[in-house]
């Protein structure tokens, strides 16, 4: 391993990459070759449970930043465990996040409010018995565009990403969503943060399995 962690983003993901850097192994090289499978255990351990907290540090953070409900977020999180390359990965979906999931919406006849946001002219409920969320008619003079990200509004009928057409073409609906690219920024942040933990676990590890070894001895 010549690199620690590191990550990389696609249009709608991030993708953050766990390893150690072997120069912050050097002061357990002796340990590490007496003991190499306690140094894998150890390593393991310290990256699994780095991703955890890296889990749980986002969707907080996320949270609180865009308004969003943290359990909505970390729907969005995939930890992967380290694998035989050593690695551990914590997968991120960066594409726009339905509005409904960000807390409880609650109709009126204005519209839809959810977690502090208000959208003027918008329903709550199913539409052709998909799960229920938050719907505006492009045609509406309440539309606008910057509340509903990632909606191919048209006037002809057809699926996409965040539109359906009602009644053929007639009436084309949107869907609210949040926009999730202000998180961009931070992706380095979280990625320094994430090495520093690391190697703060992976010292505890080591030292966990250090004792062990020594205490084995002891008696031997």
């Amino acid at each position: 391993m010549s690199v620690g962690t590191y990550h990389k983003q696609s249009a709608s993901t991030g993708l953050i990459t766990l390893q150690t850097d072997q120069s912050d192994l050097k002061a357990f090289a002796d340990f590490a070759a007496l003991v190499p499978k306690a140094a894998i255990a150890a390593q393991r351990r310290a990256i699994n449970k780095t991703l955890r907290w890296l889990r749980t540090h986002i969707a907080r953070a996320v949270g609180q930043q865009e308004r969003i409900a943290v359990t909505a977020v970390r729907q969005r999180l995939r930890a992967y465990p380290v694998g035989s390359n050593g690695q551990g990965k914590l997968w991120f979906g960066i594409s726009p996040i339905e509005a409904s999931r960000a807390g409880r919406p609650r109709q009126t006849r204005e519209g839809v409010s959810v977690a502090g946001r208000r959208y003027q002219g918008a329903f709550y409920g199913q539409v052709y018995g998909g799960q229920p969320d938050i719907w505006i008619r492009t045609a509406s003079k309440h539309f606008k565009a910057s509340d509903y990200p990632d909606s191919e509004v048209s006037g002809r009928g057809g699926p996409s990403s965040g539109w359906i057409a009602e009644n053929g073409s007639r009436y084309p609906l949107a869907k609210a969503k949040i926009s999730l690219e202000d998180v961009r920024p931070h992706f380095e942040s979280w990625t320094k943060r994430a090495d520093e933990q690391l190697l703060k676990v992976l010292q505890q590890e080591l030292n966990f399995e250090l004792q062990k070894y020594l205490r084995g001895s002891a008696h031997v």
